[in-house]
């Protein structure tokens, strides 16, 4: 018989001994942290085809950050996104609307994705509402279901089910985008089911007041608090907004302990990357061609 597979991941508030191998689709994020590593997601935005899937994991991104708040994105497309990111071994989590409800944060779970992330957090209250809904008992009381896309829709034991949901397939993601969230992150920090403190770096700083200035003291303070309450109760931090910044994304990670680092969306790269192709292009003229 094979020994038992140990995964200790205490560090970050998880500790988990299985018998068998895991049946549920592998969380990156979670194993990369595990061993002291980032793990890197791609936004998706605008593009709703499992293409984006693909190119996201030929360039080297583990997760994405499939939005469903800023977006025209619908839960059928976030659910195709996540069911070919499994597949594809680039783990999926789904930013849900503000004041979406219980049912289609639930939606959202069952269609496949590996974790919620909840925008507009004001405080414990809020963090309790979205682990509730969440989580499986005894952590939340999250609605026992069976045929998941995580598990490509065998049919396990329910125990088997909402153990595995629970500890891999369900990761909380909670906004510290608000300055009332950011005023009690120690407290939603302690939450048991609370995965991940998220800074909305654009929504944090206009709240605060400086937006604009990513160098401003009390900006950097703010994710020095939100890395030290991370690390206090053993939750990971993560950090969305600041690709532009390599310099404060490295102070993030090496210095707060920041894990789950989000980069450019797929619009935004998309423009980007064609503006400088087409910049390119229109430069191979000559000015007296041009000039004729």
């Amino acid at each position: 018989m094979a020994p038992a597979a140990i995964v200790n991941t205490s560090a970050y508030g998880i500790q988990t001994t299985s018998k068998k191998p895991r049946a549920i689709a592998k969380n990156n994020l979670i194993s990369l942290a595990a061993q002291d590593k980032i793990c890197t997601a791609f936004g998706i935005k605008i593009i709703p085809g499992g293409e984006i899937v693909h190119i996201a994991k030929s360039a080297g991104y583990e997760s994405l950050f499939i939005d469903l708040e800023h977006t025209s994105l619908t839960i059928r497309d976030a659910g195709q996104l996540c069911i070919t990111a499994n597949s594809a071994g680039i783990t999926p989590f789904v930013r849900v609307p503000h004041q979406c409800g219980y049912g289609f944060m639930q939606r959202v779970l069952d269609a496949g994705a590996m974790g919620i992330i909840v925008p507009h957090i004001h405080g414990v209250d809020d963090a309790k509402r979205a682990i509730h809904i969440s989580k499986y008992p005894p952590l939340g009381g999250r609605s026992i279901s069976a045929g998941f896309p995580q598990f490509e829709y065998s049919p396990l034991p329910i125990s088997t089910i909402s153990t595995e949901m629970n500890e891999f397939g369900s990761t909380v993601f909670i906004m510290i985008e608000t300055a009332d969230a950011l005023k009690t992150v120690d407290e939603i920090a302690a939450l048991p089911g609370c995965d991940v403190l998220l800074v909305g770096s654009n929504d944090l700083a206009m709240e605060i007041g400086t937006l604009g200035d990513w160098d401003a003291p009390d900006f950097i303070e703010a994710l020095r608090e939100v890395g030290m309450a991370a690390k206090k109760h053993g939750k990971l931090m993560g950090i969305a907004g600041l690709y532009h910044r390599p310099d404060i994304l490295t102070k993030a990670i090496n210095e707060f302990g920041a894990k789950w680092i989000v980069g450019a969306q797929d619009v935004g790269l998309l423009v980007q990357g064609g503006r400088a192709n087409s910049d390119l292009l229109r430069s191979l003229q000559s000015e007296e061609t041009e000039a004729s």
